[in-house]
């Protein structure tokens, strides 16, 4: 009736899921590199946070092979 196509979803519905979905992906790596290093300095928890997904994913892959800070750093 209106021409609106109800069997799409919202672009701010799938724009909000997407944003979502990257703020957990980076509370999952933060953990995961807290459990495994220990705790680090805020700077570097703030680089972490500014990574792009596909960086996240590929330190999320990296960090297993992570035994220290240093490793996170380099």
């Amino acid at each position: 009736m209106l021409g609106l196509d109800l069997t799409q979803e919202p672009r701010a519905i799938r724009e909000a899921k997407e944003e979502g979905r990257e703020e957990g992906e980076r509370s999952l790596i933060l953990r995961l590199l807290t459990k495994k290093l220990g705790t680090f300095e805020q700077l570097l928890r703030d680089r972490v946070s500014a990574l792009s997904v596909d960086q996240l994913e590929s330190l999320g892959e990296a960090l297993l092979d992570f035994s220290n800070v240093a490793d996170l750093e380099a």
